[in-house]
């Protein structure tokens, strides 16, 4: 706005400048205006004030009223369209006071603004002086007349909106009442502003030619013109009749310029459209100034009547119009015969060249205008003026438009009409219309059927009737003579044209068409004009009856009445009835018309076989079925082939000319060549039927027909045109409900049926017909009753429902060809045709069979895919009927109670696999969405009802399901058992069908989704036992060890159908589900107390739930095996206070008890379960009742020593006493682990004593391992003696001090090698004997526990193990033998099935790799030079085992690419041989490692030297021993010190004097800590990439200096070496400058 540099706006084609603009208006206007008022004239500014001086605008206008009006003199569109808004917002939230002050300076800025080029501004103008208006209100009175002119202008803007934000504005200011009086006022003022606009301005004086494109001025000019000749139309038309008088002078002055005369022919359409909207306004208001004027309204108006403009041609015939009424001698002003009628005819030969709707209506008024003088000779006028009109029929723009031929149609026989209204009498002219004009003009329209559809046939008929009505009414009998001749004329003509279209041999098809539709139209009694056509302006004549004015004005548009569906339409009649109505000067000859043709057309159908003649033979007869037309059509026919039927057919056809036709022809005709489209012929049969006198002739006759003489296409045919129409229905409806076509149709669909079944070809295309007509008579309903008996259409259904039934017995490819389709077809056509009947009871079974159908798997139905989803659709259709019935339609309904117990059934039958379920809740889900659609919700909750199993029903099904959840609880010590109640694995047949409880907590669980989503209430807490049994069948499935397959895919099948806990708790109100969930774990235990755990852990219930559950905790006791399960799983869950409350309780429990009663529930063994399960917590912290609680064990075993299971037999214990033993493992194991105080000896050799006896019974017992309280005592033993071996191995010399004195001592020498000697044997017979067994396995379940135990295996232990041979033949080895046989034992485990087994061993394995290199050294090779570095080779077994492993693993990883990510499922077989072989290659390396430092003595020297290696780098150390040794102290010497810094080498030998001198550490185990330091020193150390080592060959130096760019590190002086020989300083690696 400012700045010279700135970017100016687009479209603003000059910098603003202000001060330049003041002066150009300062040299123009002769003052310097601050806000200077707007005119069209620089000289008159008379009516727009202006206001000088910007200081007295400053103190008048508000600040921000201020800065938008200067805002809306800007010239870029932007910034004055969003200053106008602004405007108008002001005018709305601003004071009335401060708006006003706005007002003077108003005018000025609208008058101006108004008229702005772009549109949005205009709009927005209006819209914000509506605004303006709304808050001044009549304040504005003052400055009306200063905006009014350009106020009218805005009303007929070019642009819709901005013209009608104007209106709305003028009417928000005036009442629609005082609208005419405010023009009044202003009328002087808006006169003058738009006579300027039209006389005075040009283009280049409304814009500034200097800053506006001329392309824009000439736009604004034109508009600015078209406006102001609107807005004087709108001036005329508001004004009141008094205040035209004042106003003449001024328009005769305007009607003076050349200048308006010449916006007539001016090249802008809207510019002459309103030019001659302007005139016809004069024409109307101020007439006597037209008259005065005609010598230049005429040729300005009757000369431009060729214009075809469809912008002008509204406006232009309106004027014509208006011209002729008013101006009479207009004629002598122009040449009409040179000048206009050239014209016109020429626009009407070309159809009015697009515009014939607009322009045609005109043509009788202006031919009714016309002087005799300007049209004689009259009749060459009329005949070429006609002639013009149907030729204008003939351009192909008007055929192909149905408006424009309507409209040309019209209008001439509205002429014609007219014509010959007002010369009848006159010879020539009536010869002339009927031969000249009408007749040529049918006989074009029947050759052409697109002409047809601008009705030309129903405006003939309109314009006969007129004719006839007014010959019949007339008083004056020359008038009705000369129309009764013309008529004749009429008849005589148009039966000449339609007997030539039809005596052809090949009649033209379009032709014979246009005479069907003709005589069809003309047999009606009316005109069809009125029913086919909105209602519109008509044209009535003068002298026509008022009668029929008035039915003109009240006819009105019949479309949209048809009823839709399957209920027939009405159509009107066409029977002789129709003839009897009409005149009678049409009748005669309308009726010896059709007789003619009619014989015509049978003789060309006799001789020649026409089809085409045939055809038109049955559109004759269906308008005109009369006995005197078939009396025509039979001639001489004689009756022979009527006498061999039956006496009263015979007697008929005797009697009736139409049935003899019907058995002589028709039947023929339909039995001929079996035609396709033989729609025809049937209505040639109903016709013949229509001239019975009576139903039960009718029906006579039909039940003869279909006994031998029709055929069942034919039949079909018959009954789909009863259908179709509702005559045709009443003629046969009695025949339809007879027995006759009923039991034949009852035949039909026996024979279909059973017909296709055992058909082994396809015979669809010979079937087709039947099934359509089976279906059709089924599914087509007359006022709510079938179309045959309802005893025939039951007896039907059935036939279809033994089909449906036999489905199941054939194989897909026979379903594939039965009629199992086309039944469906049928079905699906009845159930959805129904509307509100009840369906019959074989109904009913027939949509049970299709649901069953639908809901079983394809496996068992046998059935296509394309066959399941047509059932479905039909039997939802049939449901959909039955939830729509009225009354109780459960009860009712036999099809819900039958499915609701079906389903039941299969669910409970446990033969459902995961897919027959998912059908089945698929279809289930169908159905309770189709029952949803009931208004009654109690349907839905009783079906769901019916479905729910009772109490004594679930636990069955919970009592049938595999007890195998319970290893894993059991296992894992969250639940405590002493009894047995289950086997070990699946049985081999169940392996693919799901347990019936899971299949009904499915169901059920996704029929109350169902249901909750539509907010139903259940009633009975259905929803809370569901939801329980549904979390009881998840609970069961998650605590299976290893889930087979299919059960996998159950639950996944639950997530996908979005079946889950959270979905349905997040539906419905389940606020009592805690509460039965608690008494269900009181009463039952086992999984009903996992259930409540899992909802704790899951966070789906609070602890604070929970704990209102179990406030009163002696309500636990006297236990209960619920009781104890309950607590267990609450346990991890109860804060320290209730779980103290809990031990309160079971501790005094403990102490006496007799042998019977120490193993029972209620006794010693469920309380001490109780008490471990609050030990497994970590939440007993007391060591003195810990300790008491072992002495309480102690006093057992002295008490009670038989129920230990020592060194024992175990397959003749009770379950009772195998349970009490493994909770007291379990306690001694869990007491080991978190007890902290010292124990006693006694106390130890208990513990100690007690485990390895028990190890010993476990070891004796193998052969029960699959006994699962004998499993869980061998996992119970083994982690005792895992515990302890932990609990040693652990210890250090500030722990052993609380020791008894030889303890560690003893377990070393007797109780760890005890362990071992037991474990390691077992573990080897035990994976020689199941190998192929998964460690998921509950029979493998102690293999973790034995394997954790074994890790804990001294070295010296295991190379004493005495196992059996396992030497292999021509083995090369240098190991001893029993080493050897040790590693042929272990190494082939790493491929082992089983993890625990594969990471024990590698641990086992890792102790005795440190063994292998010394005995390698007899095996060294040397190759070339003795200097090179010795071969060691890793132990045979170990190779071998690699190389089978790499043969595997390139099966498993041989296909994926290097560097891609693959992952392994654990626990696959894939998943172990990856472990094996990571795991032997750590052991080669451990190998390799071990090589690396060897430790030689000398006893010569009294010396021991240590050597580690790496790379081709000795390391040395030195360590001499004292003669007196170990008296004496131990001297370390420093050897070959490579690669370590001279004070980091101190330190280490310090660090191993002072282990070995004053810790009293071994010299191996000093000697290993020195290693461990060198190990670290090059750990992680990467290669120097010049030299490739870590170790500089001659510094002994690492790789320190790196480069800053590839963060590599290199040795100092390989680095040097590379700068001063390649004479560059960048990188050896990445080639960037090294710094």
């Amino acid at each position: 706005m400012g700045g010279k540099n700135k970017q100016r706006t687009k479209g603003n084609l000059r910098p603003s400048n202000s001060g330049r603009a003041a002066e150009l208006l300062a040299k123009e206007q002769g003052t310097v205006p601050g806000f200077i008022g707007f005119g069209t004239s620089h000289s008159d500014l008379g009516y727009v004030p202006a206001i000088q001086g910007a200081e007295e605008i400053d103190s008048l206008v508000d600040s921000d009223f201020r800065m938008v009006l200067r805002k809306l003199s800007k010239k870029d569109v932007t910034t004055k369209l969003k200053a106008m808004q602004e405007f108008g917002t002001m005018c709305t939230e601003r004071d009335t006071e401060i708006v006003k002050g706005v007002l003077p300076y108003w005018p000025r800025i609208f008058c101006k603004i108004s008229l702005d080029h772009d549109r949005r501004v205009r709009e927005a103008t209006q819209q914000a002086f509506e605004k303006l208006i709304l808050k001044v209100k009549k304040h504005l009175a003052p400055y009306l007349k200063s905006v009014m002119g350009y106020w009218l202008m805005a009303q007929c803007d070019t642009y819709t909106p901005a013209a009608s934000a104007a209106k709305d504005a003028f009417e928000a200011a005036f009442p629609p009442s005082k609208q005419p009086e405010a023009i009044a006022f202003c009328k002087d003022e808006i006169t003058s502003v738009l006579q300027d606009h039209l006389i005075k301005e040009t283009p280049d004086t409304l814009s500034d030619p200097q800053t506006v494109p001329e392309e824009e001025r000439e736009a604004k000019f034109y508009r600015v013109v078209t406006c102001s000749l609107l807005a004087l139309k709108k001036l005329l038309c508001l004004l009141p009749d008094n205040e035209l008088d004042s106003l003449e002078e001024k328009f005769k002055s305007l009607l003076s310029q050349n200048k308006f005369w010449k916006y007539g022919k001016h090249s802008i359409p809207q510019i002459r459209s309103a030019y001659f909207e302007l005139v016809s306004a004069l024409c109307q208001r101020i007439p006597q100034l037209m008259k005065d004027e005609a010598s230049k309204v005429s040729p300005s108006v009757l000369l431009s009547i060729g214009d075809s403009d469809p912008v002008v041609c509204p406006a232009l015939w309106e004027a014509v119009l208006y011209t002729l009424t008013t101006v009479e001698d207009c004629w002598l002003h122009v040449n009409a015969k040179k000048s206009v009628f050239p014209k016109l005819s020429a626009m009407v030969r070309e159809g009015g060249r697009g515009l014939a709707t607009v322009i045609y209506p005109y043509l009788l008024p202006f031919i009714s205008k016309l002087p005799q003088s300007i049209t004689d000779p009259k009749l060459d006028f009329f005949r070429n003026f006609l002639t013009s009109l149907v030729a204008g029929l003939s351009t192909e723009r008007t055929k192909t438009s149905i408006s424009e031929c309507s409209a040309v149609i019209s209008a001439f026989f509205e002429c014609l009409r007219f014509i010959m209204q007002q010369n009848l009498g006159v010879e020539e002219i009536e010869d002339m219309l009927i031969n000249d004009q009408l007749i040529p003009f049918i006989d074009a329209v029947l050759k052409d059927p697109r002409l047809q559809d601008g009705q030309l046939f129903n405006h003939l008929a309109d314009t006969l009737s007129s004719w006839e009505a007014k010959a019949d009414l007339e008083k004056d009998d020359k008038i009705a003579h000369n129309l009764e001749k013309v008529l004749l004329n009429f008849w005589e003509r148009l039966s000449e044209i339609c007997v030539e279209k039809i005596n052809e041999p090949e009649a033209s098809v379009k032709s014979v068409l246009g005479v069907s539709n003709l005589l069809q139209i003309l047999q009606k009694p009316k005109s069809s004009l009125k029913l086919n056509r909105k209602k519109v302006g008509k044209v009535r004549f003068a002298d026509e009856m008022p009668e029929s004015n008035k039915e003109n004005e009240k006819w009105v548009s019949s479309e949209g009445e048809n009823s839709e569906g399957s209920e027939l339409m009405a159509e009107p009649s066409l029977t002789q009835n129709c003839l009897n109505l009409i005149s009678p000067l049409r009748k005669k000859p309308l009726e010896d018309l059709v007789c003619k043709l009619a014989e015509m057309s049978i003789n060309y159908v006799n001789e020649q076989k026409s089809e085409q003649h045939l055809r038109f033979l049955s559109t004759l007869l269906n308008s005109f079925s009369s006995s005197q037309v078939f009396k025509v059509l039979l001639g001489d026919e004689n009756q022979n082939i009527v006498k061999s039927k039956p006496l009263e057919i015979a007697r008929l056809a005797q009697k009736n000319p139409a049935v003899q036709f019907l058995y002589q022809k028709i039947i023929g005709w339909l039995n001929e060549d079996q035609r396709k489209d033989a729609g025809f012929l049937v209505d040639i049969l109903y016709s013949a039927l229509r001239c019975c006198d009576s139903d039960m002739e009718r029906k006579a006759v039909l039940d003869d027909l279909i006994e031998v003489d029709l055929k069942w296409n034919s039949i079909l045919q018959v009954i789909e045109k009863a259908c179709s129409s509702a005559d045709k229905h009443a003629l046969v409806t009695s025949w339809l409900k007879g027995d006759i076509l009923g039991e034949k149709l009852v035949i039909l669909a026996d024979h279909l049926c059973n017909k296709d079944l055992e058909s082994t070809v396809s015979s669809e295309s010979y079937f087709s017909e039947r099934w359509t007509l089976l279906s059709l008579v089924l599914s087509q309903y007359i006022e709510n009753d079938y179309l045959i008996g309802e005893v025939y259409v039951e007896r039907i259904i059935v036939k279809l429902h033994e089909t449906l039934s036999k489905a199941k017995k054939l194989s897909e490819a026979e379903n594939n060809d039965s009629s199992v389709s086309f039944v469906c077809d049928v079905t699906y056509n009845y159930f959805s045709s129904a509307k509100g009947c009840l369906l019959m009871p074989s109904s009913e079974d027939l949509l049970l069979t299709l649901f069953q159908l639908c809901a079983e798997s394809k496996e068992k139905t046998h059935l296509p895919d394309f066959l399941i989803c047509k059932l479905k659709n039909t039997w939802l259709s049939g449901v959909n009927l039955l939830v729509h019935q009225t009354g109780d339609t459960y009860k009712q309904s036999s099809f819900l109670r039958l499915s609701a117990l079906w389903l039941k059934n299969q669910v409970q039958s446990s033969s459902l696999g995961i897919t027959s379920l998912q059908v089945l809740l698929s279809a289930v889900d169908d159905l309770l969405n189709a029952l949803l659609e009931s208004e009654d919700t109690y349907l839905l909750r009783v079906y769901i009802g019916s479905v729910m199993p009772d109490n004594s029903e679930w636990e069955k099904m919970r009592q049938s399901l595999p007890m195998q959840w319970l290893h894993r609880p059991l296992l894992e010590g969250r639940l405590s058992l002493n009894y047995e109640c289950f086997k070990t694995d699946f049985e081999e047949e169940d392996t693919k069908k799901l347990p019936s409880h899971l299949c009904t907590s499915a169901l059920l669980s996704k029929m109350i989704l169902v249901a909750l989503k539509k907010e139903i209430v259940l009633e009975n807490n259905e929803l809370e036992k569901i939801i329980a049994e549904l979390l009881y069948s998840l609970q069961w499935y998650e605590e299976l060890d290893n889930p087979p397959v299919f059960l996998t895919g159950f639950c996944e099948m639950l997530q996908k159908m979005n079946i889950t806990y959270d979905s349905l708790c997040g539906l419905g109100n389940t606020s009592g589900l805690l509460q039965l969930l608690f008494n269900r774990s009181r009463e039952n235990g086992t999984l009903w107390s996992l259930i409540i755990a899992k909802l704790i852990l899951s966070r789906s219930v609070s602890s604070d739930e929970v704990k209102r559950h179990y406030r009163r905790k002696e309500g636990f006791f006297p236990l209960t095996e619920g009781n104890m399960h309950t607590i267990q799983s609450l346990c991890p869950f109860l804060p320290k206070e209730d779980k103290k409350e809990f031990i309160a309780q079971c501790i005094p429990a403990l102490l006496a008890w007799t042998k019977e009663d120490v193993c029972s529930i209620n006794g010693g063994f469920g309380h001490l379960a109780i008490f471990n399960s609050c030990l497994q917590t970590k939440s007993i912290d007391d060591g003195e009742l810990l300790h008491g609680i072992l002495k309480i064990l102690i006093t057992w075993k002295k008490d009670h020593e038989d129920i230990f299971l020592f060194s024992c037999n175990l397959s003749e214990v009770s379950p009772e006493i195998l349970g009490v033993n493994i909770e007291i493992m379990r306690f001694l194991s869990l007491f080991l682990k978190y007890c902290s105080s010292p124990l006693a000896e006694s106390e130890w050799d208990f513990i100690m004593c007690s485990m390895l006896a028990w190890l010993e019974t476990t070891n004796e017992n193998q052969a029960l391992y699959s006994v699962p309280l004998v499993q869980l005592f061998a996992c119970v033993s083994c982690d005792l003696a895992c515990e302890l071996s932990a609990f040693f191995d652990s210890t250090t010399p500030d722990t052993t001090g609380s020791l008894p004195i030889n303890l560690i001592s003893e377990w070393k020498e007797f109780f760890s090698q005890g362990i071992h000697s037991l474990l390691l044997p077992l573990l080897v017979t035990f994976t020689d004997e199941s190998k192929d067994t998964s460690e998921t396995s509950f029979q493998n379940a102690m293999l973790r526990p034995m394997c954790e135990t074994l890790t804990y295996i001294p070295k010296d232990q295991l190379l004493s193990q005495k196992l059996p041979a396992r030497l292999i033949a021509g083995q090369k080895t240098n190991l001893p033998e029993y080493l050897q046989n040790l590693l042929n034992t272990l190494a082939p485990l790493l491929l082992y099935r089983a993890r625990p087994v594969q990471i024990a061993v590698y641990h086992m394995l890792y102790k005795l790799m440190p063994e292998f290199p010394q005995y390698d050294q007899d095996n060294l090779k040397s190759y070339g030079d003795e200097e090179e570095e010795p071969a060691l080779s890793p132990p045979a077994a170990l190779m071998s085992l690699l190389s089978t492993q790499e043969d595997l693993l390139e099966n498993v990883l041989g296909c994926i690419p290097v560097g891609q990510i693959v992952t392994i499922k654990p626990l696959s077989e894939d998943f172990c041989y990856v472990l094996g072989y990571l795991l032997t290659w750590k052991l080669i390396l451990t190998f390799f490692k071990a090589a690396s430092s060897q430790v030689k003595a000398r006893a010569a020297t009294r010396e021991v030297m240590a050597t580690y290696t790496i790379e081709d780098i000795v390391i040395e150390l030195i360590i001499q021993l004292p003669s007196n040794y170990p008296l004496g102290s131990i001297t370390v010497e420093s050897g070959k010190r490579v690669g370590v810094a001279v004070q980091q080498w101190r330190n280490w030998m310090l660090q191993l004097s002072t282990y070995l001198t004053h810790q009293n550490g071994s010299i191996m185990e000093g000697l290993a800590l020195w290693k461990n330091n060198v190990d670290k020193r090059f750990e992680g150390v990467e290669d120097c990439m010049i030299c490739f080592s870590v170790i500089h060959g001659f510094n002994y130096s690492l790789p320190k200096k790196a480069c800053r760019t590839c963060k590599k590190k290199f040795h100092s002086a390989c680095l040097y070496k590379w700068f001063t020989s390649s004479n560059k300083s960048t990188c050896p690696l990445c080639r960037e400058t090294f710094f």
